[in-house]
C-alpha cells in the first residue's frame, strides 16, 4: 500500500495537468473569440470607413467633379477682350497642345460671335410647353455653327460652304474665318506671334490637329487639316511652311493622297504614325522626312465590327515609345485596337457601348493612356492592357464643365489642357495640392527637348 504523502502527490500533479489542459483550452477559446471579434471589427471599420478613391483622401465633403484638378477659369483670357478679337469669341476647340505651361498651342474653327446667354423664352411655335434655353444646359453648339473654312477649292469645300450658308450663316456676322492657331501663355495671354500664324488661315479649311514631335529639337509645328485631306510641317515660330503631305484638296488612299486625316503621333526615331481617318480606313506610317513607308487597315462596319484591322472613322493614334506598339481609336466601333510599328495586330479592347464615343486619347510618360470621350464627357484612364482604372469629368458650358472635348493635352507640370468643339475654345485645369497622382493626367512624354 502507497504512504498517503504519495497518493497527495500524484492527486495534486493530476489535478495540476488537468488544470493546465483547461487553460490550454480557455486560451484557445479566448484566442479565437478575440480574432472574431478582431475580423469583426476590421469587417465594420472597412465597411464605416472604406478605401477611398478621392483625389485628396484626407478631404473632408466634396465630390471630385474636376477630379484631381481645379479648373484656371481665368485661362485663357477672355477673347472678347483681346485687341483685334472685340464682339468675337471662341470657335469650336479643334486641338490643344502645351509646348510648355508658356506656349500653348490651341486650334479652333474661326471664331464666334461673343453673344451672352439669352433669356429664356417659350417658343410656342415649336409646340407647347417649349423654353429654350434650359437651364443648366449648354446652349449654342458652337461645332454646329462654326464654318467648315472658306480656304481652297473643290467637292468637300463647296459641299461644306453651301450647307453652312443654306442654314442661314453669313461669314463676317455669323462666324469670322480668322485666327484658327493661336498660342498663350501661362496667364492666358495671346502672345504676338499668333500673327504669324494668321497668313495661314485663308488655306485651312477644317483644320484638326496640331502638336510638336517629342523627338524633334527644332520643334517644328505639325498641323492636320482634314477637309483638305493634307499634313502640314511649320517652322517653330509659324512664319514659314517646310514640307505638305498629301496632295491639297483631293481625296485618296496611297503614298500621295489621304482621305479626312484626323490625328498623328511619333516613334522615338521621328517616324510616324497618322491616322486616316473619317472617310479613310487605314493607317500610314512615314519615315522622319516624310516620306511614305507603309499602310494598313480595311474598311469595316459600324458600331459592332470586332474584326482586327478593320476600321469605321479612324479618330486617335497614339505611340507608346518603350514597345512602339500604335493604338489606334477605331471611333466608329468604340475600340482601341494594338498594332506592332508594322502593322500587325496584337490586341483589342471596347471603350464601352453608347452613349461612350472616344474622339482622342494620348500615352503619357508613366506609361497609361487617356481617352477623352466625348459622348459622356469623361476623361479616361487605362493602362497599356486595357484595363479601365478611372474616369473623372462632367457636362456643362460652366468653368471646368466639358462638351465635346475633341483634344487633350499636358505640360511639364502637369497642367492639363481641354478642346472643345461644342463648347468652343480650351480649357485649362491645375492639379489640386495634395491630390493622389494616380488620379492626374502623366506628364508628357519629352525626349529631344523640354
Amino acid at each position: 500500500m502507497k504512504p498517503a504523502t504519495h497518493i497527495i502527490t500524484n492527486c495534486q500533479s493530476r489535478v495540476e495537468k488537468y488544470m493546465q489542459k483547461r487553460t490550454l483550452m480557455l486560451v484557445a477559446v479566448l484566442a479565437g473569440v478575440a480574432a472574431v471579434v478582431l475580423v469583426s471589427n476590421q469587417w465594420m471599420s472597412a465597411q464605416q470607413r472604406p478605401a477611398t478613391i478621392a483625389a485628396i483622401p484626407t478631404e473632408k465633403g466634396g465630390q471630385d467633379i474636376f477630379g484631381g484638378y481645379d479648373v484656371d477659369a481665368a485661362w485663357p483670357k477672355d477673347l472678347a477682350t483681346i485687341p483685334g478679337h472685340e464682339g468675337w469669341t471662341f470657335g469650336a476647340g479643334q486641338s490643344v497642345f502645351a509646348e510648355s505651361p508658356d506656349r500653348v498651342y490651341v486650334l479652333q474653327r474661326g471664331e464666334l460671335p461673343n453673344v451672352p446667354r439669352p433669356m429664356q423664352k417659350k417658343l410656342s411655335d415649336l409646340g407647347p410647353s417649349t423654353f429654350f434655353p434650359i437651364g443648366r444646359l449648354p446652349w449654342r453648339d458652337a461645332t454646329a455653327t462654326s464654318p467648315p473654312g472658306n480656304g481652297g477649292t473643290g467637292q468637300l469645300a463647296e459641299q461644306g460652304m453651301e450647307a453652312w450658308a443654306r442654314a442661314g450663316n453669313k461669314m463676317g456676322v455669323d462666324a469670322r474665318w480668322e485666327h484658327n492657331v493661336m498660342v498663350f501663355d501661362r496667364n492666358g495671354n495671346l502672345l504676338p506671334e499668333t500673327a504669324n500664324w494668321m497668313q495661314w488661315d485663308a488655306a485651312m479649311q477644317r483644320p484638326h490637329f496640331v502638336a510638336i514631335s517629342p523627338y524633334d529639337a527644332q520643334k517644328n509645328i505639325w498641323l492636320v487639316d482634314d477637309h483638305k485631306h493634307v499634313i502640314y510641317k511649320f517652322s517653330h515660330d509659324g512664319k514659314t511652311k517646310l514640307l505638305t503631305i498629301g496632295t491639297y484638296g483631293v481625296p485618296g488612299a496611297d503614298a500621295t493622297h489621304f482621305n479626312r486625316p484626323t490625328f498623328m503621333d511619333w516613334f522615338p526615331d521621328g517616324s510616324f504614325v497618322v491616322a486616316d481617318g473619317y472617310n479613310g480606313t487605314r493607317v500610314a506610317k512615314f519615315d522622319k522626312d516624310g516620306k511614305f513607308l507603309l499602310a494598313w487597315g480595311e474598311k469595316g462596319s459600324n458600331m459592332n465590327d470586332t474584326r482586327p484591322g478593320f476600321f469605321n472613322n479612324v479618330h486617335g493614334i497614339a505611340v507608346d515609345p518603350k514597345t512602339r506598339r500604335v493604338f489606334v481609336n477605331d471611333r466608329g466601333n468604340h475600340r482601341a485596337q494594338v498594332f506592332d510599328e508594322n502593322g500587325k495586330f496584337l490586341d483589342s479592347w471596347r471603350f464601352g457601348d453608347n452613349p461612350s464615343d472616344v474622339h482622342a486619347f494620348i500615352i503619357t510618360a508613366d506609361g497609361f493612356l487617356w481617352a477623352a470621350d466625348r459622348g459622356t464627357n469623361r476623361m479616361l484612364k487605362y493602362d497599356l492592357s486595357g484595363n479601365f482604372l478611372y474616369s473623372w469629368g462632367t457636362w456643362g458650358d460652366f468653368p471646368g464643365g466639358m462638351w465635346g472635348v475633341h483634344g487633350i493635352s499636358v505640360d511639364q507640370e502637369g497642367n492639363f489642357y481641354v478642346a472643345e468643339v461644342d463648347n468652343g475654345g480650351v480649357q485649362k485645369f491645375r492639379p489640386r495640392r495634395g491630390a493622389n497622382p494616380q488620379w492626374l493626367v502623366g506628364k508628357p512624354v519629352r525626349s529631344a527637348w523640354q
